[in-house]
């Protein structure tokens, strides 16, 4: 159940609640602003919840609960399992302040533990939850054209899908609870082999003395062309790595995947190595810098020689 163009069913009237307003929630939430509906937002420092409104209008809350009650939906974008935990439940969060038959979509990157944990929570509040994380990045967050790969319910996911289409190019219901979070893993894991893969490529051909910029243009045209190719090929050649997703964000993710295989049996050892090679990123002290930092590693280890 895929539709990536645009809905020819209208929710401008539609009240919703958006809960996290980070890198990719802050313009997530602008769209649906943009879009007409009326949003209220909540983020953990009020302060960034101001600047939401004073930018694009509609409510600041106190609480989840408080940005929750009323809404017809509620989505989320925060950090990790606990964190979206924090949110939903207990007496302040957006669970309690919810009314009966009302939907939760999930936009947070978590596992799917967590995933089948909040639909069975919600629908004992007699709720509605659809897991469904985002790939794009901060650059398909700001320019609505995410993929979004959901779990959950099928006539449920299609209510919450004609809202999702603001700020998304695709979105598709993979399976039932959790599986959105095991598609994501999916994704990562093909993330993960293939800028390790462009790293060795590049670091290889800078080494042989090859002109980079040239020889990615013309294997760019062939079987080796990549979307990381295309959009971090120049800036990894450049030794530029603050464009994107950052090293302990996809750490926590590789984990997840790895975590999962343990209990599914799937072999994963290029991704263990890969997460390897960015735990030395992080001792090196690239935490915040992109995934495409492999690189770095790679010229940090040839320096060393």
């Amino acid at each position: 159940m895929s539709d990536s163009a645009p809905s020819s069913s209208s929710d401008a009237k539609r009240r919703v609640a958006f809960l996290g307003l980070g890198v990719m929630g802050y313009p997530m939430a602008g769209h649906l602003a943009k879009a007409g509906l009326d949003v209220t937002v909540y983020n953990r420092t009020f302060a960034k919840a101001e600047q939401w409104v004073a930018e694009y209008g509609g409510r600041a809350a106190r609480t989840p609960r408080e940005a929750a009650d009323g809404a017809e939906l509620v989505l989320a974008c925060v950090g990790n399992d606990d964190d979206l935990r924090s949110v939903t439940l207990g007496e302040n969060g957006a669970f309690a302040g919810m009314t009966r038959g009302t939907t939760f979509v999930d936009h947070t990157t978590a596992s799917a533990n967590v995933a089948r944990e909040l639909a069975a929570n919600a629908a004992e509040h007699g709720l509605q939850f659809v897991d469904a994380p985002v790939s794009g990045g901060q650059a398909g967050a700001q320019n609505g054209k995410l993929t979004i790969m959901c779990g959950g319910e099928a006539q449920v996911f299609e209510h919450a899908a004609v809202t999702l289409r603001h700020y998304a190019a695709a979105v598709t219901l993979v399976g039932p609870a959790g599986a959105g979070q095991l598609a994501k893993m999916v994704n990562q894991i093909c993330i993960a082999g293939v800028v390790q893969g462009l790293s060795e490529a590049i670091n290889f051909g800078e080494c042989a003395g090859l002109d980079m910029p040239l020889v990615l243009e013309v294997i760019g045209k062939g079987a080796a062309a990549s979307w990381q190719m295309d959009n971090r090929g120049k800036t990894m050649i450049d030794g530029k790595f603050d464009y994107g997703f950052a090293v302990d964000w996809m750490r926590k993710d590789l984990g997840f995947c790895l975590d999962e295989a343990k209990r599914n049996g799937a072999a994963l050892p290029m991704t263990a190595l890969v997460d390897q090679f960015y735990g030395d990123v992080q001792n090196l002290g690239g935490n915040r810098f992109d995934t495409s930092s492999l690189i770095w590693r790679l010229r940090q280890l040839k320096r060393a020689d």
